[in-house]
């Protein structure tokens, strides 16, 4: 472990109050160097301890970015407390609770608005101002279940570990709704995740930088700004369909619109972006957050593949527990490709022709702008 590089989040909720915090858990020798990291928070599950060569704080996109290509471990520090402190926080997170209803479909309607007339700038700074409010409204914290006073918030593991009261919601007559309740046509998102190997993270990052830097209203206006673009660490693992080394997962969350087959503002960012990573990166897909392009040859990527499926055929010989979208996402029988008219602006196939993006809407195919092997719909005016 002696190359393990720790990286320490600048902005950490505490779930704390009313005591002292334990001993710091990263303790160096010289500076940030040389140093050690206890078990204090059970984050390791295999030893008490973890040694490091450097530690770093980084205060810059671009340190950053370095610690991501180097580290091991993103370090989140929740601090555990006597259960008689006192405290009864919740961590009812504001996207996943229910809402009146006509705030609901209001915030959508704008949102459609902004898609169809607005402008670039008008939709990063909505976004900015969604952000901002969450931030305001302590993102759904609570000290108490009803309020928020302060930080750091305490609360027991059920209560601030879980978010969001959807599943608990009352039965009002739809008087309030969770967001993605089909009666009300309310947000409606795609969510694409997939995995790139932590020793290619960095080169990926590199080019969504380049991306992003051709135009930032462009690149803010594609995705959900609220979100961004989230990145964990993930484990190697020996599994069958386990990843062979360890890696960086990467989520993005972008506008669908309810209409079949209309394209979304700057498609082609999004587009260009999964393609790099599945494509110029050997990227693994999600196997519950894509689209079905994604999943095309995706099981050849996993060297156990077949051992896998022998046990799939040992377990369930009859296919019981599988169904025609399980055989072309395996690559037993059929292709998760579907192409047809407008087929890539639902992301059934990447485009080979401009029919399959929207040439009556003026999206015709184009190759990506960074990634240049990327075939995307694009916007005329945009290429």
């Amino acid at each position: 472990m002696e190359s393990l590089l720790v990286l320490l989040s600048l902005g950490v909720l505490v779930q704390l109050a009313g005591c002292s915090p334990p001993p710091d858990p990263v303790i160096c020798t010289h500076g940030t160097s040389n140093c050690t990291i206890t078990n204090t928070y059970g984050s390791f599950t295999d030893r008490t301890i973890c040694r490091a060569a450097k530690v770093t704080y980084p205060g810059t996109e671009q340190e950053l970015v370095a610690a991501v290509a180097a580290g091991k471990v993103i370090y989140r520090q929740d601090d555990r407390v006597d259960v008689s402190t006192p405290g009864n926080g919740l961590n009812d997170l504001l996207l996943f609770r229910a809402s009146p209803t006509r705030r609901l479909i209001d915030a959508r309607v704008a949102e459609e608005r902004l898609q169809e007339n607005g402008t670039d700038t008008a939709r990063c700074a909505a976004a900015e101002q969604q952000a901002a409010a969450f931030e305001q409204r302590s993102y759904g914290f609570t000290n108490d279940g009803v309020s928020f006073t302060r930080y750091p918030v305490v609360g027991y593991q059920h209560r601030i570990q879980a978010s969001g009261t959807c599943l608990s919601s009352p039965e009002d007559g739809l008087l309030t709704s969770c967001a993605w309740d089909p009666p009300i046509q309310g947000s409606f998102y795609y969510n694409s995740g997939f995995s790139v190997a932590a020793s290619k993270a960095r080169a990926f990052v590199i080019d969504m930088q380049r991306l992003r830097d051709r135009n930032p209203d462009m690149f803010c206006a594609a995705l959900d700004s609220k979100v961004g673009v989230v990145m964990r660490y993930v484990k190697a693992s020996s599994a069958y369909l386990g990843k062979k080394e360890d890696s960086v997962d990467f989520d993005i969350v972008f506008y669908r619109s309810h209409t079949n087959g209309m394209p979304r503002v700057h498609a082609d960012v999004v587009d260009e972006i999964e393609q790099m990573a599945l494509r110029k990166y050997g990227g693994l897909p999600h196997w519950g957050k894509n689209r079905n392009f994604a999943f095309d040859g995706a099981i050849a990527k996993y060297p156990k593949a077949h051992e896998f499926l022998k046990v799939k055929n040992r377990y369930d010989p009859d296919g019981l527990f599988s169904n025609e979208w399980t055989d072309q996402v395996l690559d037993i029988n059929g292709t998760p490709n579907v192409i047809k008219k407008s087929c890539a602006i639902e992301g059934l196939c990447v485009c080979s022709s401009d029919l399959h993006c929207a040439p009556e809407q003026g999206y015709l195919c184009k190759p990506g702008k960074v990634y240049k092997e990327a075939r995307v719909c694009s916007f005329i005016t945009d290429y």
